[in-house]
């Protein structure tokens, strides 16, 4: 129980794992349509950065979108520094399992994003999703500007309103300005085009909320 306890737990400062000060070796083009991973992106895109549980599934529903160009799994919003995925599986990182996604918002909104986001896991349920526990693992929208926070934060409070009166618990999804985003290894770099009968751990609650969210 305490091993279970603690991977529920932001790590402090003085326990996060210290990392490195080189980038772990990932792939340098998508899977799926040959993208650079790493860029340059084209000047007329945006970038948008979600944690929604297991990043496989995640990433497999946002490389789905139209409008989307590059996606990239990796690690965010914690402590050490280029972190391994054992690493922030041991819960003593502070990262979440996230998405970089690349659109083109003259083909598919933020809004529209958001909303795949919020119908494509469970935000209530903390430091998990489904039978994933641990902080890996919480629902988290990472801005990159601040029309994406109005955006998010709106979304949230639409999506809460929604959630509360059909009786679910309050929404538990952190909105933090974008932090250093780190790319995940290779093997996880479009997982389920690679793995198409692999895990994927997402569940929706079904619940469609059009307030505010547009195409």
């Amino acid at each position: 129980m305490f091993n279970l306890r603690k991977k529920t737990e932001m790590p402090a400062a003085t326990e996060a794992l210290p990392g490195r000060d080189f980038e772990i070796p990932t792939a340098s083009r998508h899977f799926v349509n040959g993208a650079a991973l790493k860029g340059p992106y084209p000047e007329t895109h945006e970038k948008a950065m979600f944690g929604l549980g297991c990043f496989w599934g995640a990433e497999r529903k946002l490389w789905q979108q139209p409008g989307v160009s590059v996606t990239a799994a990796g690690y965010a919003a914690g402590l050490t520094p280029n972190p391994t995925y054992e690493e922030v599986c041991s819960g003593l990182t502070g990262h979440n399992e996230v998405v970089l996604a690349v659109f083109d918002p003259t083909k598919v909104s933020y809004e529209a994003l958001l909303k795949l986001f919020w119908e494509s896991h469970n935000p209530t349920q903390g430091m998990r999703q489904g039978n994933d526990v641990g902080t890996q693992y919480r629902s988290g929208i990472y801005v990159f500007s601040e029309a994406q926070r109005k955006a998010a934060e709106a979304s949230r409070a639409a999506y809460t309103a929604e959630l509360s009166k059909r009786g679910f618990p309050d929404i538990t999804t952190e909105i933090l300005d974008a932090p250093e985003f780190y790319f995940a290894e290779d093997y996880h770099q479009q997982y389920l085009a690679k793995n198409p009968n692999g895990y994927c751990g997402l569940g929706g609650l079904g619940i469609s909320c059009p307030v505010g969210i547009t195409a």
